[in-house]
């Protein structure tokens, strides 16, 4: 995927899978699932818990990577990369509203929001801003393997 396409996915409604160095003395990174939000041509936001080991590792490398996915053929992902550009402490509680109406029914996700409410007190915002991407779109690939023996 290029440009507009790469884009255009990772705006779309998946869960992430956030990636930070783990200094902790292991050798892999932290990888969680986190909601998310996107717009073409912005940065990538994120929230948690302040005193989360996440938020924590997110303070100390200044970068995270996000990955997300098609898990129906054809198979797709986005992986972006890059520097925290800012941090809302406490929650940017516009952006906490977008995601859970992102993530959830209309009734449903007012109902987390009020039932979650502390969580604008607890919870920082992370910005993001998108340097490297990496992308596949396994379509093509489909489309031959599913012409392969000729009988399609």
């Amino acid at each position: 995927m290029q440009g507009d396409e790469r884009e255009r996915f990772l705006a779309d409604i998946h869960v992430g899978v956030l990636g930070v160095t783990d200094t902790r003395g292991t050798s892999a990174p932290l990888l969680v699932p986190v909601w998310y939000r996107y717009e073409p041509g912005k940065d990538v936001v994120v929230q948690t818990g302040r005193k989360s080991v996440k938020a924590r590792l997110l303070h100390e490398a200044g970068r995270f990577s996000l990955c997300v996915q098609d898990e129906a053929p054809p198979y797709r992902y986005v992986s972006v990369e890059g520097p925290v550009v800012s941090v809302a402490d406490p929650a940017d509680a516009v952006e906490r509203e977008a995601m859970a109406h992102r993530y959830l029914a209309t009734g449903d996700a007012r109902d987390y929001l009020v039932a979650t409410h502390e969580q604008l007190v607890d919870d920082i915002t992370f910005r993001m801003r998108p340097e490297r991407w990496r992308t596949a779109n396994f379509a093509a690939f489909a489309a031959e393997f599913a012409g392969a023996d000729g009988n399609r």
